[in-house]
């Protein structure tokens, strides 16, 4: 096979890997150096492979499992998506508060209570 339909068949695998070019290249039947030799020298390819994106065409693929295992009713994929899409309507566990200003706290007292507090919660944090 000449090099210019190797090249379109690493183009075209290489997204279906979800940009592995281990796997890309096994499928193809070509060696890991050819690939990044073409990848170095040869501009048009380049171009095809830095288009394709492989992160976003995994993301798009775990999405679509996802989204068949809430239609199959799988409850652990449910909740998953409700915990991630889900928590402007309350589907967390926990609430998180931001404060953007300047606490005041008008005394030595107030703010070493305040610390302990801070100090505290961050303690239950690393036990989540």
């Amino acid at each position: 096979m000449d090099n210019k339909l190797l090249k379109k068949a690493v183009i075209d695998v290489f997204p279906k890997v979800f940009g592995n070019v281990t796997q890309t290249c096994k499928q193809v039947d070509i060696s890991r150096q050819t690939f990044y030799n073409w990848l170095e020298n040869d501009e048009d390819f380049r171009k095809e492979i830095e288009s394709i994106e492989p992160e976003e065409i995994f993301v798009d693929f775990a999405e679509n499992a996802l989204v068949k295992r809430i239609d199959e009713g799988d409850t652990t994929a449910i909740i998953f998506s409700l915990k991630t899409k889900g928590k402007n309507r309350g589907y967390v566990e926990k609430q998180q508060l931001e404060h953007l200003g300047k606490i005041d706290t008008g005394s030595k007292e107030v703010a070493e209570a305040l610390r302990a507090i801070i100090e505290n919660d961050d303690e239950d944090d690393k036990g989540d």
